[in-house]
């Protein structure tokens, strides 16, 4: 399990060794066609721009060990608040059997709930989250700016060199230093190449982190906000929602750049503008969930599912051509498997296969063989029922809305908890009407 790697056994994973071979072929490729363009020891302007490089690539070195080795900050398990009287509030995660703190999230691939998550990064083998977020967003930086750097040194050195001929024949000698063989200029067009790309994708992905951390939310906050936004069309009856986190793009900076103000919450508690509170954003993930049990079809597998990405063989061109763009699992199914589906494509459905107490009682073998347990599956491989039998439900949902319905006998709900909890009663019926209009018969 990815949380359970510690030190520098995180980095032996494609990942890693992919990203630190990439960042050391454009440092150690444009060290060696500097030393023929513009040597160091020839000037000061010389000696500066190699040192601006080198600097550009250890921070960029850095960064990136440093957000690895560190990670995201995991959650402690079988977490909970001190207030008992809260966690109606809080969302239930059985693999870590605790509560979920505010902004954190279950990551599948590492196994374990992660503080403030972001995303799962695989070029650093682990979660970006709180606190790993400065280091990855000065990696990314550092990046472009020595990539920028190196594929400008390359660019010269290759017209240098391919140009030799030329300032030879015109008694221009002192330009004439760069001299290729057959392997360096294969290396120094494809080192320019990887500096372009990683300029290229690194930059978008630091304009999305920046966008994020700007506005004081992660990637799985902005698609919460993006759902509230939609509920909140379909529904107008229900309150407006009003994200908590936000407090001005100063303050939001600090929270990731400044350590005193990442650790002063432990990555737990969070500022909050007034009028919200600690759970503001988790009582609308509940009602949320909620709805989405209401939206859930349950269907039956009649068509072994391989669980491939690309299922040419099994399932044709139409099913390969166009596949979710997304990088979450694929569920490997046999006939007579129960699914619960939640979101719908043309060719593919994403559910979770229900498993019994007959089959968890089975051996760990049979059940390694068809993990993951949620993902997509081609459509053709199931069809719906229209009075299951078994629940249409996952239990991890059921577990949320039946908590948001726990309160204590001594604790009420004042008026600012009804921002969510108050409007899920009214779009929980609306929701409940919606197999009745797609002529499904509401079972006994």
């Amino acid at each position: 399990m990815s949380a359970n790697l510690s030190g520098f056994k995180r980095f032996l994973h494609w990942g890693p060794i992919t990203a630190l071979s990439i960042i050391k072929c454009i440092t150690l490729t444009t060290l060696y066609m500097n030393s023929m363009w513009w040597p160091p020891n020839v000037s000061l302007g010389a000696f500066l721009n190699q040192a601006i490089f080198l600097m550009l690539s250890s921070f960029a070195t850095f960064n990136y060990v440093m957000a690895t080795i560190t990670g995201p900050g995991l959650l402690p398990l079988k977490w909970k608040p001190q207030d008992s009287s809260v966690t109606y509030q809080l969302q239930y995660c059985k693999v870590c059997e605790g509560y979920k703190a505010p902004r954190s999230h279950h990551c599948r691939k590492c196994n374990r709930c992660i503080k403030k998550m972001d995303h799962h990064c695989p070029w650093i083998n682990h979660c970006v989250g709180w606190a790993n977020h400065a280091y990855f967003t000065y990696f990314l930086l550092f990046s472009i700016l020595g990539s920028l750097h190196g594929a400008v040194i390359l660019s010269c050195a290759f017209y240098r060199g391919i140009h030799r001929y030329w300032y030879l024949t015109r008694g221009l000698v002192h330009l004439a230093t760069v001299q290729f063989t057959v392997y360096s200029i294969i290396m120094c067009i494809f080192a320019m190449g990887l500096a372009i790309g990683v300029v290229i994708a690194l930059g978008m992905l630091l304009y999305f982190q920046m966008k994020s951390i700007l506005k004081n939310q992660t990637g799985i906050e902005m698609w919460i906000i993006e759902k509230a936004m939609y509920r909140r069309m379909h529904y107008p009856d229900l309150d407006e929602f009003v994200y908590p986190y936000d407090l001005g793009y100063k303050e939001n900076l600090r929270q990731v750049f400044k350590n005193e103000c990442v650790a002063k919450g432990m990555g737990i508690e969070w500022p909050v503008i007034p009028g919200c509170d600690q759970y503001t954003l988790t009582r609308e993930q509940i009602a949320q969930k909620c709805e989405k049990r209401a939206r859930t079809r349950t269907y039956k597998c009649i068509r072994r599912a391989t669980g491939s990405y690309l299922p040419l063989f099994s399932q044709g061109f139409r099913v390969c051509l166009s596949p979710p763009c997304t990088d979450e699992p694929r569920l490997r199914l046999e006939p007579e498997d129960i699914i619960k589906v939640t979101r719908f494509r043309k060719h593919w459905l994403f559910g979770e296969r229900v498993v019994d107490e007959s089959q968890q009682k089975q051996d760990d073998e049979d059940q390694k063989k068809k993990k993951p347990l949620r993902g997509w599956f081609p459509r053709r491989c199931a069809i719906e029922l229209i009075q299951p039998s078994q629940p249409v439900t996952s239990e991890e949902d059921e577990e949320d809305c039946n908590e948001s319905e726990r309160r204590p006998n001594n604790t009420k709900p004042d008026k600012t908890k009804k921002i969510e909890n108050g409007g899920n009663h009214h779009s929980r019926k609306k929701v409940q009407q919606q197999p009745q209009q797609n002529g499904h018969k509401k079972s006994n």
